[in-house]
């Protein structure tokens, strides 16, 4: 097996590279460095390929055709991607720790650093640290505040085109295509699904580097890394000073500091902290009775009403 030469070393995370120029380009991403300028929109990339590639969205132009459906793109990576994952569907990478597999050696690499932990990626501005480049890549917008992508139904905009997507699906959309095989509850994305199934399996995928203690989740390692370990970093809310371990959690928080209540409700004026309160609610809107005593076989709109009537209905 080739073994990338440590001559070539980036010294800030010990990445081996194959070449001194791959070296450098690396490096710029540890220093934010980005000499490369789009002459259209003055998007800014630390290497000219990166911005040969983005000069296509202006000027519309897809290279690589699909030669079984015809679907071109604009990298040759997304073609490779698009037929092992449409059209050969191989995934000879599979994942020793929870079976997971993937079409690609790299799609595997990047996916064992969640079970490990590992953050060799961190932001130039704040020292946030990330598993993956192209997390600290979409972190860095945080920084600049530039959110391009907006939602035509509540206004609200995203960094990326995939989280105005992901919005419209947990927002504004009642479509439940993903269904679970133990209970049969249906579900927005696969995602929720696969955090939804652990709940029957018992599964703890994630195990602590430092002692025995594997995790389901995991925001729960990451928990357990900050109190047991001190591994990690606390995200702080500027105005009380509590502490939280996921950045989700704290823009809540701090959303009820400020008064923000981003999410509408389409029956009614009821503007919601979360998309979570929004759903609570919007069952006074609906006749729908999802949750079903198993004793009785009385349904209920509400989780806690269930489990209420649940405790009754069991002493009797």
């Amino acid at each position: 097996m080739y073994v990338h030469s440590s001559k070539y070393k980036c010294t800030e995370c010990g990445k081996c590279l194959v070449s001194n120029q791959s070296l450098t380009w690396h490096r710029r991403t540890h220093s934010g460095e980005k000499p490369f300028e789009c002459s259209v929109c003055t998007k800014r990339f630390t290497t000219a390929r990166s911005l040969v590639v983005h000069s296509r969205i202006h000027s519309g132009e897809k290279p690589y055709s699909c030669h079984v459906c015809d679907k071109a793109f604009r990298q040759k990576g997304a073609l490779d991607d698009h037929m092992a994952r449409i059209h050969t569907k191989e995934k000879d990478y599979k994942c020793h720790t929870c079976g997971k597999a993937f079409h690609r050696r790299d799609y595997l690499n990047s996916h064992m650093k969640t079970h490990t932990g590992d953050k060799p990626h961190k932001c130039h501005v704040c020292d946030k640290a990330f598993c993956l480049l192209r997390q600290v890549n979409a972190h860095i917008k945080v920084h600049t505040g530039n959110k391009p992508y907006k939602c035509l139904l509540c206004d609200k905009r995203f960094r990326r085109s995939c989280h105005l997507q992901q919005h419209k699906r947990h927002v504004h959309s009642n479509r439940r295509p993903y269904q679970c095989p133990y209970c049969g509850k249906m579900f927005k994305t696969m995602d929720t699904l696969k955090s939804h199934v652990l709940v029957h399996t018992g599964a703890k995928l994630y195990s602590c580097r430092h002692c025995s203690e594997r995790f389901t989740r995991l925001l729960q390692l990451k928990t357990h890394l900050l109190k047991s370990h001190n591994e990690g970093t606390w995200l702080i809310c500027h105005i009380c000073q509590k502490q939280f371990n996921n950045s989700g959690h704290l823009k809540i928080h701090i959303r009820r500091h400020e008064g923000v209540r981003p999410y509408v409700c389409s029956e009614c004026p009821k503007r919601c902290y979360t998309a979570g309160e929004l759903k609570l609610h919007q069952h006074v809107h609906s006749d729908v009775k999802q949750y079903c005593c198993s004793l009785c076989d009385k349904s209920f709109k509400h989780k806690v009403s269930v489990k209420q009537h649940f405790k009754r209905c069991s002493d009797i």
